[in-house]
């Protein structure tokens, strides 16, 4: 493995960055013992090459403590699996831009966001302090529906001369606008919206590849998530998660080899339930007929903890983005973005993906 640590800048520090941080800390731990590691060894670089330097969130609980503190700090909840050392960044006060959303504030404070007084760093700001922590990858965990969040930080991105991974479904890597911008600037980015390690997603796209491997005509199906973490609070505004019913329906769309009409597929969170905390619960369906035109269906309830199920592939996506840094790729990596995200710019089968992920994992060019 490499002896040269990826320096890593989250922004958002929610659940997902909680379980991130501690994956670390716990794999470098456990070492080989470490459970469920998807690519121990990615192009040379193990999880434990990863240190976070820089950490930015605009909630007044997180604003100003180290991160080892700020991951376990309400509204946070999900699994703590790791306690992190001492170590690490103090975490920034951002903008709050559009990261927050109106209903937010109305929620049970435990709950929701509780922005810090003040305007936060401004983006000359946030581009110094990139470059003082000499960042090489920012990790986006912003919340749904965030797009002017996501635009700014890119923004700090391509000025401080960092990669970019974007964890959440604002699309910058699959548009070709954002992606050129990065090309440009010699810079490498990579997302949009994880597709999680064992979620909703990849296992509703294994049942519609499966069925139509198989020969069957599938004529409707649904997934539905439920959860109690901020994510599904947020998404409570349903202006707020357009994106996201996109991304997660095209990921589903992409794995047929005919499209399924709009009407008969959906796709997408549909409730919050608070005692959840960070559990989800999908619901997946799938109608159609066999040979003959005989009716069937299959229907899977899938349970997950929904942050470290996110964290696994993120820790992936961080380490690609570092191999194309070392290579001089810029723009959209196409491997990583197809295998590890929802909304990638080009969609390939699971298979494909997979096969072309290692490949350029193994030192072949992306495609």
């Amino acid at each position: 493995m490499t002896t040269e640590p990826i320096r890593l800048a989250i922004v958002g520090i929610g659940n997902c960055a909680s379980s991130l941080v501690q994956g670390i800390a716990y794999c470098a731990a456990e070492g080989d013992k470490a459970v469920a590691v998807s690519y121990p060894d990615a192009g040379g670089y193990a999880i434990s090459d990863i240190e976070v330097v820089a950490a930015i969130d605009v909630d007044e609980r997180k604003v100003g403590r180290p991160l080892h503190e700020a991951i376990f700090a309400l509204p946070n909840c999900t699994e703590r699996f790791f306690a992190p050392g001492g170590d690490g960044p103090v975490v920034l006060q951002g903008p709050v831009l559009d990261g927050v959303a109106p209903h937010m504030a109305n929620s049970d404070p435990d709950r929701a966001f509780r922005p810090a007084a003040g305007d936060g760093l401004d983006k000359a700001a946030v581009v110094a302090a990139l470059k003082a922590a000499q960042v090489e990858v920012m990790m986006l965990f912003l919340p749904v529906g965030a797009a002017d969040a996501a635009a700014f930080y890119a923004e700090c991105a391509l000025d401080a001369g960092c990669a970019l991974v974007n964890g959440f479904p604002v699309f910058l890597a699959s548009d070709p606008e954002w992606a050129s911008r990065f090309a440009d600037r010699g810079l490498p980015i990579i997302g949009d919206d994880i597709k999680a390690q064992f979620g909703a997603t990849i296992v509703h796209r294994a049942l519609m590849s499966l069925a139509e491997a198989r020969g069957v005509e599938v004529d409707r199906s649904y997934q539905l998530n439920v959860g109690g973490n901020t994510d599904f609070l947020n998404m409570r505004e349903e202006a707020r998660l357009i994106l996201k019913r996109e991304s997660k329906t095209e990921a589903v769309q992409a794995a047929r080899k005919v499209r399924m009409p709009d009407d008969d597929l959906r796709v997408g969170p549909s409730d919050y339930v608070p005692w959840l905390d960070d559990r989800k619960v999908a619901f997946v369906r799938l109608e159609g007929r066999l040979f003959g035109g005989v009716a069937t269906n299959i229907e899977v309830r899938l349970e997950v903890e929904d942050s470290p199920n996110a964290a696994a592939e993120a820790l992936i996506a961080i380490r690609c983005a570092r191999i194309a840094r070392d290579r001089g790729l810029s723009g959209a990596i196409a491997s990583a973005c197809g295998y590890l995200f929802k909304h990638p710019p080009v969609a390939w089968a699971d298979d494909e993906a997979r096969q072309r992920l290692e490949a350029f994992l193994a030192g072949a060019e992306p495609a």
